[in-house]
C-alpha cells in the first residue's frame, strides 16, 4: 500500500472554491481504482494550507489516477487556487498505533 499526502497553500479568497471541489470529486476519486481511502485536512493555525491523504492500493493506480482525463480536469480547475506551489509525498506506513 502507498500513503500520498498533497499540502495545498490557497489563497485565502480560495477556499470556498476549493472546498466545492473537493465536495463534487471526493467520491469519484475515492471509487477511482485502487483508492483506499481518502481524507481532507485543514490546518488549525492557516486556514488556507490543506491537506489531502490517500491510500493506494499500489503505485500504478495512483500514476493511473493521475493520468487520468478526470484529474486533469480536476487539477486544472484546483491549480489556479494556489498561493504557493503544491508539494507532494508518497510514504510507507511503518507503524500505526491505535
Amino acid at each position: 500500500m502507498l500513503i500520498r499526502i498533497v499540502k495545498l497553500t490557497l489563497k485565502k479568497e480560495n477556499i470556498a472554491s476549493f472546498e466545492q471541489i473537493f465536495e463534487e470529486t471526493k467520491d469519484f476519486i475515492r471509487n477511482f481504482e485502487g483508492c483506499l481511502h481518502l481524507e481532507l485536512y485543514q490546518d488549525r493555525e492557516h486556514s488556507n494550507i490543506f491537506f489531502t491523504y490517500s491510500h493506494w492500493e499500489k503505485e500504478e493506480n495512483l500514476d493511473a489516477y493521475r493520468k487520468s482525463e478526470f484529474f486533469r480536469n480536476v487539477w486544472g480547475k484546483t491549480k489556479l487556487l494556489f498561493e504557493d506551489k503544491p508539494e507532494a509525498w508518497s510514504v510507507n506506513r511503518i507503524k500505526s498505533v491505535e
